[in-house]
Formats: C-alpha cells, sequence, structure tokens
C-alpha cells in the first residue's frame, strides 16, 4: 500500500509559508510539541521521497521517471530488503540541485521518519533503523523540552539562508498519522520558492557529496572503494612500523570484495557492513594503534569494534579443540559479531594463495559450522538473555546488575545455563552488591589514565605502581619493578579484602599483566571493570613531553608497539576513554549494547557511576 506523505504545517515565525501552505496560529495548536520533549532537525532542500520493501515514490504516488531518481532507486534496491512489509522510509532525495547547493552531503538520501503502517516511529528508533540500514539522518539542531523560553530560543535561532532552507520540529515521541499536524512543524526560509525553470524540466545538476560518503555508501551496501573508504576512515601515511598500511595492495582489494559479499548474504548492514569492509582492509594493522586513530572519522566505539575484530580474526585460522570450541565461540560473542567475524576471517584467509592460507580457510570454514550449530551466528547471540535479565532484575542497583548479568554471561557461555529462569537462580548471591569493585586503568603513558582514575569520586584505596616508585626514592627507577609490583599487589589484595572500590593505576599494556592483577580480584571476588584509555600517537607524544615526568620517548615507542587493549567479555564490564577524557563507549553492562554494537546516546557515563564518579 502506498501512501502520501502528510503536508507539514509552518510555524508561525516561517518566513516562507505561501497562501497555500498551512500555517500553526500558534504553538497552542500543535498539542504534540508544546510542553514536550522534540529535535529540531535541519530541513534539507530535495525531493520529498518515500523508499518501501518493494519500490518507491516522490510526493506524487504516480511520480515518474527522472534522472535525478536512478540513484536513489539503486538504493532502495540495496537496502529494500532490510525494511519490513508494512514499513515505509520518508525522507528528502537530494542528488539533484534545487535552489540551494550541497556540496559536502553524507548521502544524497536522507531519512527524516520511519512508518510502521499509521504509526511514525519514535525518534530515537528512527535513528537507529536508518542507521543500522545505511542511511543518514539530517543534522539535529537542538534537542529538549519546547516550553517558554525554549520557543523564545527557537524564534531567534539563525540560519545562513544561503546554505540551509530552514529546519523541522518533531516530537521525540511517536505519533499516529491522524495527529500528524500537531507533532511537526517547519520553518522555512523566505523566498525559497524560486521563479524561472523548475528544477525537473532543467539539466540534472549532482549535488556533491562530502568526505564522509564513502562510508554510507558502504554502510548502505554498495560496493566498496577501498581507496575511499581508508581515507575518508582517516587512514594516512605514518611513520610507525606497526600502524595503518599506507597503501593497499590488489590482493587485499579482492579480499574487501569477498567480505562485502559474505556479509550481503549475511544480512549485514550499517555499521555492521563498514566494520567488516574495514577490518578487512586493514587486517594487518597493529590492533593497539587503530582504534584511536579511526575515532576522528568514525567515533570511538564503531573505530574500537574495527579494531576488536581486526585482532580477533587471525584467531579463527588455527586449529582449536572442538571439545572446547562451542564455549570460546560464546565467549568470544561477547567481544564480537561473530558472523562478521567469520566472514572478515574468511576473506582474510582467501586473498592467501599459500599452503598456510588453505589451512587457515579450512579452519574459519569449521569454526563457521559450529557457530551456525549454536546459535552464534546472528547479529546479538545474548539478545533474549540479556532482555530477560533486564526484566527480571528490573529495580536493582546498575552496579549488582551489572556484576549478575556478566556472571549469567559467563555461565551461558560454558554451558551451564540454558536460559532466563536458570540465569535468575544462577545469580541471586550478587544481587544484593555485597562485593568489592576493582577498577584497572589501561593505557600508554601519557594516555591520561591517572588524570580519570584520581577524578572518580568513591574511591576507598588508589594504589599506583609510580606513586610506589616514588616513595622508593625515585618515579622513573624501573630497577625494583618487581619489588614494587609485589608491594602493589599486596596493597591491592587488603583493600579488596577491606570491601568498596580500588582503582589500579598502571599500564597494564599486555594480558599477562593484567592477569596478575585480575587473579587477586578473583580471589576477593571483585566486580572488575577495564577503563581503557584508547589516545592516538600524535597526543600520547605531545602529552609525554609536556609531562612533570616524561617517560624517554624510546620508552614509549615500546609501549606502543606492545599495547594489546582488552577485548570486551575479558572482565565484567569495559570502559573505553577517548582523547577528550570522558567515557566514550562501554561493554559488559546490562543495559549496554552487545559490546560490539557501540555506545549510548550522547551524555554516555559508566553506569554504576554517578556523573562525578561515585558509585550509584
Amino acid at each position: 500500500m502506498r501512501t502520501h506523505y502528510p503536508r507539514t504545517p509552518h510555524l508561525p515565525w516561517s518566513p516562507g509559508a505561501t497562501p497555500d501552505d498551512v500555517r500553526a496560529g500558534d504553538l497552542s495548536g500543535l498539542a504534540g510539541l508544546c510542553g514536550r520533549e522534540v529535535v529540531v532537525t535541519e530541513k534539507l532542500d530535495g525531493e520529498n521521497t518515500t523508499l518501501y520493501a518493494d519500490g518507491l515514490h516522490a510526493r506524487s504516488l504516480d511520480s515518474a521517471h527522472h534522472p535525478s531518481r536512478a540513484w536513489v532507486k539503486a538504493l532502495q534496491g540495496r537496502i529494500g530488503p532490510g525494511i519490513p512489509a508494512g514499513w515505509r522510509i520518508c525522507g528528502e532525495n537530494l542528488y539533484a540541485r534545487h535552489s540551494l547547493p550541497y556540496d559536502a552531503l553524507d548521502s544524497w538520501f536522507y531519512g527524516f521518519s520511519v512508518w510502521d503502517g499509521d504509526r511514525c516511529l519514535d525518534w530515537d528508533r528512527t535513528v537507529r533503523f536508518l542507521t543500522g540500514l545505511g542511511v543518514p539522518v539530517p543534522r539535529v539542531l537542538w534537542r529538549g523540552v519546547l516550553d517558554a523560553p525554549a520557543e523564545r530560543a527557537l524564534r531567534k535561532l539563525k540560519l545562513d539562508t544561503g546554505r540551509h532552507e530552514g529546519y523541522v520540529v518533531r516530537s521525540v515521541a511517536g505519533f499516529d498519522r491522524t495527529a500528524f499536524a500537531g507533532h511537526v512543524a517547519k520553518w522555512v526560509r523566505g523566498g525559497h520558492v524560486q521563479t524561472g525553470t523548475h528544477w525537473m524540466f532543467a539539466s540534472v545538476v549532482e549535488n556533491g557529496l562530502g568526505p564522509a560518503a564513502p562510508l554510507w555508501a558502504v554502510r548502505s551496501g554498495a560496493e566498496p572503494d577501498v581507496p575511499a573508504v581508508l581515507a575518508a576512515a582517516g587512514v594516512r601515511p605514518t611513520s610507525s612500523a606497526e600502524a595503518v598500511p599506507d597503501a593497499v595492495p590488489e590482493a587485499e582489494i579482492g579480499a574487501v570484495a569477498d567480505v562485502a559479499a559474505r556479509l550481503d548474504v549475511l544480512g549485514r548492514s550499517g555499521d555492521a557492513r563498514l566494520a567488516g569492509v574495514l577490518a578487512t582492509a586493514l587486517h594487518g594493522a597493529h590492533r593497539g594503534l587503530l582504534a584511536p586513530r579511526l575515532a576522528a572519522a568514525l567515533g570511538l566505539p564503531l573505530a574500537r569494534r574495527v579494531a576488536d575484530l581486526v585482532g580477533l580474526q587471525g584467531r579463527l585460522h588455527l586449529p582449536f579443540p572442538d571439545e572446547d570450541r562451542r564455549a570460546g565461540l560464546a565467549g568470544m560473542s561477547a567481544a564480537a559479531d561473530l558472523g562478521v567475524l567469520h566472514a572478515v576471517a574468511g576473506a582474510v584467509a582467501g586473498a592467501r594463495a599459500d599452503a598456510e592460507g588453505a589451512g587457515a580457510r579450512e579452519c574459519v570454514e569449521w569454526s563457521a559450522l559450529w557457530a551456525q550449530e549454536a546459535g552464534l551466528l546472528g547479529e546479538r547471540p545474548y539478545g533474549p538473555l540479556r532482555a530477560g535479565l533486564r526484566e527480571a532484575l528490573a529495580g536493582l542497583g546498575a552496579t549488582a546488575a551489572d556484576r549478575c548479568w556478566a556472571q549469567a554471561r559467563q555461565a551461558w557461555a560454558e554451558g551451564r545455563v540454558g536460559g532466563v529462569e536458570e540465569a535468575v537462580a544462577a545469580t541471586w548471591r550478587w544481587r544484593d552488591g555485597d562485593f568489592p569493585r576493582l577498577i584497572q586503568l589501561v593505557g600508554p603513558s601519557g594516555s591520561g589514565k591517572s588524570t580519570f582514575g584520581r577524578a572518580l569520586a568513591g574511591v576507598d584505596a588508589y594504589v599506583s605502581l609510580d606513586d610506589l616508585r616514588s616513595a622508593r626514592g625515585a618515579r622513573g627507577d624501573q630497577r625494583a619493578n618487581a619489588e614494587v609490583l609485589r608491594e602493589g599487589l599486596d596493597r591491592l589484595d587488603a583493600a579488596l579484602g577491606a570491601g568498596g572500590t580500588v582503582v589500579w593505576d598502571a599500564t597494564s599494556l599486555v594480558a599477562p599483566q593484567r592477569a596478575l592483577v585480575g587473579s587477586v580480584a578473583r580471589r576477593r571476588d571483585a566486580l572488575v571493570t577495564q577503563v581503557v584509555v584508547l589516545a592516538d600517537e600524535d597526543t600520547l607524544r605531545h602529552r609525554n613531553g609536556s609531562r612533570a615526568h616524561p617517560v624517554p620517548a624510546a620508552v614509549l615507542d615500546a609501549q606502543l608497539r606492545r599495547f594489546g587493549p582488552p577485548y570486551p567479555g575479558q572482565a565484567h564490564r569495559t570502559w573505553y576513554v577517548g582523547t577528550g577524557g570522558t567515557v566514550e563507549d562501554t561493554a559488559g553492562g546490562l543495559h549496554d549494547g552487545d559490546g560490539y554494537g557501540g555506545a549510548g546516546p550522547d551524555g554516555l557515563r559508566p553506569h554504576g557511576l554517578r556523573h562525578d564518579g561515585g558509585e550509584a
């Protein structure tokens, strides 16, 4: 069934309303906006277009062919299988220039609403659905409750009308089609209707795409342009031998085409498809340096996800005991989407023509069969268990809930519980929150670990190896490292034994270093939160040079070569801190994503901590 997009009323102060337009007399007539949470997005100057699973149309249901619609038809062909029956995506086709020129679009199609029959989805679900298909949404200018002060501020909002057509205000909550006029309104610049030849009867002039467009193309299912994708992801030549390669050989380009095809068969789109493509192109990069280098272009959650795929894919090339394989794969699924991971590992192995490559392909294929048999190749194998525990543990404190979830996740991976009821029963001992907490800082010198750790409130003990060295007379003296470490572990053991929250401040660059601390935490039955600080090389070198006690450049270089961040699931929960010193991504918490699914909304803070860092 095809459906017209409703006419959007103009806000009372919109200068672009014509006599034929619908204008709201005042905000009191917009019942879904006044006093409600709204989102204000940029209004784009394109052609209103609706996409379905089996086709599309412009504003007119019988819209004829036009050259400007060819690209969006191809897009619909790629993403149509991901649109449920009875759903539709409404958005703006920006391929052809209308009144305003664009030169840096993420895509030639932006979605602004998603409908399930006659019900418009809420804004947050709309964004998740669209970006999951590889469709960007218009720029958000403001979000909040539309009260009297907000209305006054909105009336004063200044736009460059030579570059922006206007803005749209809609309720964050979903609504029925019959209530559309009370939930959506627009402000349009004066003179937006141009005289002269209509754009449909003039030569088509393409709007320009911006630097992120190759990434959105991959997300939406397009064939990857590998050099353009790497450039868009921020990959540049580097002086570090272990960092991202400067160019991609032909064999690697073939591997990228292979992984894209594999991901399409699996039905992966959006960030999952982009992560698999980038991980294949960058499979030889040093994982410890990769995430912070990609974070500027991709955001830390996706950058970290790519780096984890790079680090894990090689493990599937190796033989593994079948008696432990199901548990191993289940544990690995806490760190990565196993469907994407096997696709990456298979494509990388397939690009090798030697005997080792043949053996690696066989290992990947056998592993994939096991994962499929165990039901682990889906996007969220932990989904039902997580949803059940969220319901069963509703009202529990965040820290206790996270601990219960971590223990249930481990028990499920090991086959000791098979469903929600068993998981709930198995986690009773941690529900009162009566256990110590360990916050283990991880990152090279100068990354900001100590700054983050010392800013946390509610900490009962702080164990710093640098402080222990200073107490011995020389902070930089590494000769007594064994004695310093032993003293630090003894202090940690005593502090955890006394209960409360303890911070362990050391570089903890590699798994064996983290394991020593982990063994103490297990002995004291502590909840372990690993805080991984990911700063790019330039930032690390600059910070190190300006510190009161800088480490020698050669030492920092050695740290970067050794750095192997922990994977999700290797601690009860993990927080990822970016260059700015704030938590930008989390994994392992009951209310997080699936570890590899990215962070929550802007303003995310660690579960179990107040905004000032104290325990909730």
